[in-house]
């Protein structure tokens, strides 16, 4: 599995100048006819845009619908590289901030507080009361894996 360092270092220059834009979530007007990151995302489509550079094929959903969805995505109780993590001010995903496990620790995400991508460990969320509850985390699988699942 890669490691933190090796993730990061095949991240491509353009993804650690991304703003914070609000406005442009999955499915939103903002993002209709201006795919990728050049004009902004926010937490959601940012870390959709790092795993499809990573191969995965994420939904375009927001943090509630992720973490009801079965057909793309797992629960999993321990993270690993490129699972999605779910923060909020409470345990309920309903517009939870949304970041990319890296390794050891750390978590790539977009936030508005910064306004650019960042890596935080837990504890950093855990430091900010809209961040405080890691909600869970969820796994992208592999569309072989989810043909798989379909033929059991």
């Amino acid at each position: 599995m890669a490691t933190m360092g090796s993730l990061l270092h095949r991240l491509p220059a353009d993804f650690w100048t991304v703003p914070y834009t609000g406005s442009r979530f999955p499915g939103s007007a903002a993002v209709v006819g201006r795919p990728g990151l050049a004009a902004g995302a926010n937490c959601q489509l940012f870390a959709y845009e790092v795993l499809r550079h990573f191969g995965l094929a994420p939904p375009a959903q927001r943090s509630s619908d992720l973490w009801d969805d079965t057909e793309v995505t797992v629960r999993v109780p321990v993270p690993r590289p490129l699972d999605l993590l779910l923060f909020n001010a409470v345990d309920d995903p309903y517009s939870a901030h949304v970041g990319v496990w890296i390794d050891n620790d750390a978590v790539l995400h977009l936030c508005a507080e910064i306004g650019r991508p960042a890596v935080w460990g837990l504890a950093d969320f855990a430091e900010r009361e809209r961040y405080r509850v890691l909600v869970g985390a969820k796994r992208v699988m592999t569309p072989s894996s989810v043909t798989a699942s379909r033929n059991t």
